[in-house]
């Protein structure tokens, strides 16, 4: 493909083919967003080619960027220069080797005092440009070499020999121990020579390590952090980058987690996430322990050695990172170049941050404080763009709310309990001393649901059953734990890995402990010596501990009661504690739910040069602007919205908001209205009749699936069903996520039979529910979606508790604009449009495309609900009071934009 050379406003931006007049105007309205520093709100629809512009508009930024910070460089570094604040001479601002040179001094200070102190960070900072020359050298000799000798490969085929050696010498070794000649021979000579190449091995790694430290500490350069939903987005993403001008030579590195770049089998087998993360840090400590020889070990459990992971070598590692580093590579090309070179991708890809100009990571791995800090993710003058954003604040909210049950909290203090009495000698006293507070937390929470922590919750049957929501404070209080510092107890937990080390202790003595029980016996039968027990044919001594070793163990209970201490200890005004009592104990349930996103987005926008919140529709913008970055302390004149139209000819699209239908019946589906038979039947006349016109597929997104439910039956009860499949086959959306893709390609199949043959059949209708599994991310394009219906306004449930103090945090929170509805009931509004803005999103996917959108609620013509459409819709609605023109207008539309499905 060629490249294309786009000249706006005076800026060059690569381009793989001419851009569309919205993608100039997008990529120029990010350049200049990122040049000056601020928080950009973006709106491009599908098909609009948002990625591309995106890739081009922000590396282009980066490529001036990095030429004018290399051009300042150096003119500070030629002889008799020397960095001047604000002049020609300083770097770019946000530079990550460049501090703030215009530091207040005290007043009254000599004047030498200060041109010393000036003199000094002057020197401090040629000495750091100096250094940083250095490493960016470094870096770019070994990754010419890389390129030039192959070296990973090289190296990967050279363990692989040295593997091949050692296992015919065992080998070798065991057949002259069988035929017992040559012993003295082998052990002086054979067995010192392995013991010889293992030592010189392990002091050259360490070597190795010694002078690659630098490397790992490398500073971070200017870099984009780009992050997006799933994994498949990501994928799709990174394929643009290769087939756009900058796919050569940009240094991009895409992370995930162990569960998508685990190669070592035994591990992905667990299949759990947390189960992998606990089983791969335990192999990479018992790389250098022995961890089976253990003195108050069962001797049957002597003989369990934990082997370390072959694939976590700190060599390959290093070279796996440069190999990241050469060319543009999606998620699975590293994981079959970490398989071919015998290294671990999540570990290598993580060695590569540093030295990348983008990296591609998934939404949690940004926007959580923890995990962005295990992986080594500095957003210090970085640029961050977030894509497909319009679930952004729903996403902070879920990352940081977090649940326990009744039998995770009285399972881990069971576990925690016997811990500390095995080891209570052992730990110092104030390491124990939190161990006992954090029992009496266990004990106090399980107290609070109705429980007692040392009875098994399953049993326990509760008299006062339903929900209830309290502040932070009131539940501290209720709980008669509000003297204990959960600050201090957090970070004990954190620091001590005690979580680990209970998982450790459950594995090591071969049981899962539950919550004890007054009888010893009932005890000891518990767990899976209960299950290995309970089985008819008794297994010999040494299956069952083949057993114990091999079945999979769930984590560590109290993991879940970190994350829910750590939330206890977010401000009181800025969450709450929903108790849920069910009929026992063990079913109850503590939920820690955020009303605050910003408090937690807050460090991303106060640390990142710019920040890029995208996606295809994200209107009602208002929440972004008021919930997150008002409350994040972002001024005003620092947000930009841009909002593009779309590349499709006006005369391609029809909106209509439908009020009534064919016998003159209001269509208003409240909760008081949508349930009546008129209003069933009524929805059922309009759908015949658009069938009728619309060639291809229909998709009607119902508010949920009960309605969806109900409203199927009554069709089928009445003989509208019967009516609707003379025209179209009708699919539903399934419950089960696996059976989607079924049902999507039998949908899909249908609409091309049609197309093809002749019958009474046009097509296909597709029944779905906004918010669903069909909603987000499906593709209806040209065929599959000529027309998308919406019956009613998917308002969430007013009475969720949840949803309640969110509405009266809100009204407690933000100002309230004269002559406009409460932030609360806004927020209710808002909730509604976003679904409704993404299902009826799910058409018009390319420049040729066409498609009718359909209403079906009066209430949509009101102007509030109009405002919150997208624009590129809004302004080609048409509102239709009676049916008659509504279906005159459609069957116009189809009629001259559709080729006939029949021949």
């Amino acid at each position: 493909m060629a490249e294309e050379s786009q000249e706006i406003g005076g800026i060059h931006f690569p381009f793989p083919f001419p851009p569309y007049p919205i993608q100039k105007d997008f990529m120029a309205e990010l350049y200049k967003v990122l040049e000056a520093g601020k928080i950009g709100i973006f709106e491009s629809p599908t098909g609009t080619g948002k990625s591309l512009s995106l890739i081009c508009g922000a590396l282009s930024w980066l490529r001036d960027f990095e030429q004018k910070r290399l051009q300042a460089e150096a003119r500070l570094l030629a002889p008799g220069s020397g960095p001047t604040c604000g002049g020609k001479n300083s770097l770019p601002p946000c530079s990550p080797c460049q501090e703030p040179c215009d530091t207040p001094r005290p007043a009254g200070e000599p004047d030498w005092v200060t041109e010393f102190v000036q003199k000094k960070e002057e020197r401090d900072l040629i000495e750091r440009l100096k250094e940083e020359q250095v490493k960016r050298r470094k870096r770019e000799e070994r990754l010419q070499q890389a390129c030039q000798g192959g070296r990973l490969r090289c190296a990967a085929k050279r363990t692989k020999q040295e593997e091949e050696e050692t296992e015919t010498l065992l080998r070798l070794s065991k057949e002259m121990l069988a035929e017992g000649t040559g012993l003295e021979q082998l052990e002086c000579g054979e067995e010192a020579l392995l013991l010889a190449e293992y030592e010189s091995d392990e002091e050259s790694r360490a070597s190795r390590v010694d002078e690659d430290e630098d490397d790992l500490e490398e500073e971070h350069v200017t870099k984009i952090y780009y992050c997006s939903r799933t994994h498949s987005q990501l994928a799709q993403f990174i394929h643009e980058v290769q087939k756009s001008p900058f796919g050569k030579e940009t240094r991009l590195v895409s992370l995930g987690s162990r569960q998508n770049l685990c190669v070592n089998e035994d591990v992905k087998s667990l299949g759990s996430v947390q189960l992998m993360n606990d089983r791969c840090v335990d192999m990479q400590r018992s790389k250098h322990e022995k961890t089976g020889a253990g003195e108050d070990m069962p001797k049957k459990r002597r003989r369990r050695i934990q082997t370390s992971c072959p694939f976590h070598n700190h060599e390959q590692m290093q070279l796996l990172r440069d190999e990241i580093l050469l060319e543009v590579k999606d998620m699975e090309q590293l994981v079959a170049l970490g398989k071919e070179a015998r290294a671990c991708p999540y570990y290598g890809s993580r060695f590569a941050i540093p030295a990348a100009q983008l990296v591609v990571l998934p939404y949690p791995m940004l926007l959580h404080a923890a995990t962005r800090q295990a992986a080594g993710i500095r957003l210090q003058g970085q640029v961050v763009i977030i894509d497909e954003a319009h679930n952004l604040i729903d996403t902070i909210t879920s990352i940081y709310s977090t649940e326990v049950n009744g039998s995770q909290l009285c399972q881990a203090y069971s576990q925690l309990l016997q811990y500390m009495e095995r080891y209570g000698k052992r730990l110092k006293a104030k390491n124990l001393m939190y161990i006992k507070q954090t029992l009496y937390l266990l004990e106090r929470f399980v107290a609070v649901l109705g429980g007692n922590v040392r009875q098994n919750p399953r049993t326990q049957s509760l008299l006062h059953t339903g929900s209830e929501l309290k502040s932070i404070n009131d539940f501290l209080f209720q709980s008669q734990v509000d003297n204990i510092n959960l600050f201090k107890v957090q970070r004990y937990l954190e620091k001590s890995m005690i979580s680990r080390k209970l998982f450790g202790f459950t594995e090591r003595f071969g049981v899962v402990l539950p919550s004890p029980s007054t009888s010893q016996e009932n005890c000891n039968l518990d767990g899976f010596q209960h299950f290995l027990k309970s089985l008819q044919s008794g297994p010999a001594d040494d299956s069952l501990e083949e057993g114990l070793a091999t079945a999979p163990r769930p984590a560590s209970p109290l993991m879940h009661i970190e994350a829910f201490l750590a939330a206890l200890t977010t401000a009181n005004q800025d969450g709450r504690v929903i108790l849920s009592r069910q009929g026992s104990v063990g079913e109850s349930s503590l939920k820690f739910l955020l009303l605050n996103p910003a408090v937690h987005f807050a460090q991303v926008v106060r640390e990142c040069r710019a920040v890029v919140i995208a996606g295809g529709t994200m209107q009602p913008v208002s929440d972004f602007r008021d919930q997150l970055l008002a409350c994040s302390g972002v001024e005003a004149e620092r947000v930009v919205e841009f909002s593009c139209g779309h590349v499709i000819p006006p005369d391609n699209i029809l909106p209509l908001i439908i009020c009534s239908g064919p016998s003159n019946q209001q269509l208003e589906f409240t909760y008081q209205r949508r349930d009546l038979p008129q209003m069933m039947e009524e929805t059922g006349r309009v759908l015949c009749n658009l069938c009728n016109v619309v060639p291809g597929g229909v998709v009607c997104f119902f508010p949920s699936y009960e309605y969806l439910r109900q409203i199927h039956a009554h069709w089928d009860k009445t003989g509208l069903l019967a009516r609707l499949s003379v025209k179209k086959k009708l699919f539903q959306e399934p419950k089960r996520a696996s059976q989607v893709e079924q049902v999507l390609m039998a949908y899909s199949k249908c609409i091309m039979c049609c197309g093809q043959a002749g019958g009474h059949l046009t097509g296909a209708l597709l029944l779905s529910v906004v918010a669903g599994k069909m909603s987000e991310g499906i593709n209806f394009s040209d065929d599959l979606g000529r027309c998308v219906v919406m019956v009613g306004m998917p308002y969430p449930n007013i009475k969720s508790p949840e949803l309640q103090e969110k509405m009266a945090y809100l009204d407690q929170t933000l100002p309230r604009t004269q002559g406009q509805a409460p932030p609360g009931k806004v927020l209710v509004e808002n909730l509604c449009m976003k679904a409704v803005n993404q299902s009826i999103g799910r058409a018009i996917r390319h420049q040729r495309d066409f498609a009718s959108i359909v209403f079906l609620d009066h209430r949509y013509a009101r102007p509030p609900v109009l405002a919150k459409l997208p624009a590129w819709i809004r302004d080609r609605v048409e509102v239709k009071a009676t049916f008659g023109p509504a279906f005159a207008a459609l069957r116009k539309f189809h009629r001259e934009k559709a080729q006939p499905c029949l021949p």
